[in-house]
């Protein structure tokens, strides 16, 4: 089986958190669902039969004052479709760009105790996901890379 990611490495995380923190940041998110969630035996939502997308908006609608509160609001979203260069087997379910005015308020929703009880709804539904962090363009050029 291929490796999954979930949540931060420790050493992404100290790379992420050595970058300017007072500027405004872009994390463009990319999941991939579980069929099942799987929340562990001691959550409300065990045995409930959810699945990885019920879960997933369950941490969405959860959390989603803290992330307000935070400043923070979803930029962009898309469907994923087909990969048209890359791996096929890095197929996703759900895309989307949340803006941050800051890392540091990112970094402040991560470590927010309602946010750590609520997250576990991410957990119990996501497969795989990848996590980038962006700095946002200001001024866009007129070609591709500019």
């Amino acid at each position: 089986m291929a490796e999954s990611y979930i949540d931060p490495g420790r050493e992404a995380w100290d790379i992420f958190k050595g970058l300017p923190r007072d500027q405004p940041i872009h994390m463009l998110n990319l999941v991939r669902l579980k069929p099942k969630a799987e929340y562990p035996p001691d959550h409300p939502d065990h045995g409930k039969d959810l699945t990885g997308l019920d879960a997933y908006r369950a941490y969405g609608r959860t959390t989603a004052h803290i992330f307000s509160r935070l400043g923070g609001r979803q930029v962009w979203a898309g469907k994923p479709q087909v990969m048209v260069t890359g791996p096929g087997s890095e197929a996703w379910d759900i895309a989307f760009i949340a803006e941050y005015p800051s890392a540091d308020a990112f970094i402040a929703m991560v470590r927010d105790p309602e946010y750590r009880e609520f997250v576990k709804h991410r957990t119990a539904g996501v497969a795989d996901s990848r996590l980038l962090r962006l700095d946002p363009v200001r001024e866009l050029g007129e070609g591709f890379g500019e």
